[in-house]
């Protein structure tokens, strides 16, 4: 059967390199490479495919539950309010800021489910992009539903319950292990927990978030960002801690300290000033070991 591809979304706030961070940059680890111009992913229980092609992208559904476009449009940050959230970023007068979006122009914040980010993000400490998403894929498999094509849906909060902790370290979890089995059972007992905590401002959201196993100020920050739609959660990792360091001359300051900068400096829409500065630091540092 032939592939139907449908163009997608304002192309004048698209770039290659945009797509490319926004998709396998670290926020999201649903989405693999096929070539460098196409992607498969999985948007809740629907898979996807995006292409890169004349300029223009598209996207293709292969297996899953239907998706509406408007899911995906929404899901990648296509409209008006994506072009309002660069506008106030202070670019104008940062140039480091400046120069990260002309290099990643149309890089954009994923607005996933906040469940999926939360399960992936209380993996991520101390793993890189790989291992966490070789994690994902061993539970995806082991408990998600078959959505065709060697792709699983999120197995959900009542069957990640249901596994022991000695079998979450058979996954290669290790720590991490009694991490996420807490959370699941926590939250196997609170359905609607998260959801609510939408709905709280990002200081409330990040200190109720915060008591959850496993979950610190970085992990709270990632999952309020990339699932909880707070745009000015400012998660730092190491690569923002060198960025801020190296670039805003940051060095002996606090990480609650930079949080503060971060969140004075660039906004309400902090969190995406982040997305930029991660991906020039990251691929820098890429570029300089290169070199070597």
């Amino acid at each position: 059967m032939t592939q139907v591809w449908k163009p997608i979304g304002k192309q004048d706030i698209i770039s290659l390199t945009g797509i490319v961070e926004t998709l396998l940059g670290g926020q999201s680890f649903a989405w693999n490479s096929l070539s460098n111009h196409r992607w498969r992913g999985v948007i809740s229980r629907s898979v996807i495919e995006l292409q890169w092609k004349k300029r223009q992208l598209s996207w293709s559904q292969t297996g899953g539950t239907p998706l509406n476009e408007s899911t995906l449009l929404d899901y990648l940050w296509l409209d008006d309010s994506y072009i309002a959230a660069i506008d106030a970023l202070p670019w104008r007068s940062d140039y480091i800021l400046n120069r990260a979006i002309q290099k990643f122009s149309g890089l954009r914040i994923l607005r996933q489910p906040i469940e999926e980010v939360l399960m992936v993000f209380l993996l991520s400490s101390a793993k890189s992009i790989p291992q966490i998403k070789e994690l994902r894929t061993k539970i995806h498999r082991l408990l998600g539903n078959d959505l065709g094509g060697g792709n699983y849906a999120f197995p959900g909060w009542d069957r990640l319950a249901s596994l022991s902790e000695e079998k979450a370290r058979s996954l290669g979890m290790g720590y991490r292990a009694k991490y996420l089995v807490g959370t699941a059972r926590f939250l196997q007992q609170r359905p609607d927990w998260l959801d609510e905590l939408k709905q709280l401002s990002y200081n409330q959201a990040k200190m109720t978030l915060m008591e959850l196993p496993g979950v610190g100020p970085k992990i709270a920050d990632c999952v309020l960002l990339f699932g909880g739609g707070k745009t000015e959660a400012f998660p730092i990792d190491t690569w923002i801690f060198q960025s801020l360091q190296k670039q805003y001359r940051l060095e002996g300051w606090k990480v609650a300290q930079m949080q503060d900068f971060a969140q004075i400096h660039f906004g309400q829409h902090a969190g995406l000033a982040q997305q930029f500065l991660f991906s020039l630091e990251r691929t820098e540092a890429r570029k300089s070991l290169s070199q070597k």
